[in-house]
């Protein structure tokens, strides 16, 4: 798992070899920031330092480099970019790779040198003999997606570097508030860590007030705003948007993703799909897909058609200049909430 990789990092423990794969490049970048802080002193980087990109050097160059010396210290620190020879994808790159020759280091790897493959790609190519060698001789960390539990301990663990606790329902309210971006989360939760200084702990309250809305975060209240009946509330929410300099037709596009995203989960759940099914043919954080399924019960099937309908006009006018942009968004607000007030008086 990410976080015992870090711990061992963090502990000096170091391998001559670590295999960095997966989309969520916030946890390679962490990971490759910690081996620069655990690996070098501060007078080092600028001589045991070294990237490539393999798309356009070939292996063996950055091989010779880690069998060089380091110059004033004891580890050279090498990080090796897009090694797509691990993969089936096709890439642009047409740099010829002496892959006998990685072989023979991975068998021998040079003592006083750490190589770094960080390959930002979703899967690996496991029948590849070169991919089989080099996860049995490193230290591999999957950077993948975290789950909702996995980022409800992803936070734990972020605030307890800081040195605070955050109470469980903050944790909830965190990702509610935030979303699953580990970028913006880890931002928040440093941001709360100074703020709870002195009482080492962070709560909802502190949470509630202090922690930004990401724009989607503030479309998905809104819309929750008026179903719930409560227009006066949705309409702050978007004219603090457009305060913010949000452009009326990003937030129309939002706004449609959201309703889209409602329309889908109430299908797929209608069709037998549970949430982690849905997210993956979907292709949406399974968070997304369980705050989607708690406003889906909100809606019927006759009702959400027309409220796409609506949408697509108020896309079509907001495209051909027919009417102010600001106002198409308060006229599909408005016929949103006539249309549930009507709804609850039948």
């Amino acid at each position: 798992m990410v976080l015992d990789v870090w711990k061992q990092i963090n502990n000096k423990q170091f391998t001559p070899i670590y295999l960095l794969y997966g989309t969520e490049g916030f946890l390679i970048n962490e990971t490759k920031q910690l081996l620069i802080n655990n690996v070098l002193a501060e007078d080092e980087s600028d001589f045991n330092l070294s990237t490539y990109d393999l798309e356009e050097t070939p292996i063996e160059a950055a091989l010779e480099d880690a069998e060089t010396f380091p110059f004033m210290g004891d580890k050279r620190l090498i990080f090796l970019h897009n090694p797509s020879f691990l993969t089936s994808e096709k890439t642009k790159g047409k740099t010829e790779h002496n892959l006998a020759k990685l072989e023979s280091y991975l068998k021998e790897p040079s003592p006083y040198s750490i190589i770094v493959f960080a390959a930002p790609y979703e899967k690996l190519d496991d029948r590849k003999k070169i991919t089989k060698e080099l996860k049995k001789k490193a230290s591999v960390l999957e950077a993948k997606k975290l789950g909702e539990q996995e980022l409800k301990v992803w936070i734990r663990e972020r605030a307890a570097q800081n040195g605070v606790q955050i109470e469980e329902d903050a944790v909830q309210l965190m990702l509610t508030l935030a979303g699953t971006n580990l970028f913006m989360l880890t931002g928040e939760i440093d941001k709360l860590a100074l703020y709870a200084d002195e009482e080492k702990l962070i709560d909802a309250e502190a949470v509630d007030k202090l922690v930004a809305r990401s724009l989607e975060q503030n479309i998905f209240t809104l819309v929750d705003k008026v179903v719930h009946r409560k227009i006066d509330e949705a309409l702050r929410i978007y004219y603090d948007l457009l305060k913010q300099n949000e452009e009326p037709i990003k937030i129309l596009s939002i706004l449609t993703g959201q309703f889209r995203l409602i329309y889908q989960v109430k299908e797929l759940s209608r069709r037998g799909y549970g949430q982690q099914q849905t997210a993956g043919y979907l292709k949406v954080h399974p968070f997304r897909v369980k705050l989607a399924a708690g406003q889906a019960q909100l809606f019927g099937d006759e009702e959400l058609s027309r409220i796409m309908k609506l949408l697509a006009e108020a896309d079509y006018e907001m495209k051909t200049g027919g009417m102010n942009k600001e106002m198409l968004i308060e006229m599909f607000l408005f016929r949103l909430h006539d249309h549930a007030l009507h709804k609850q008086t039948k």
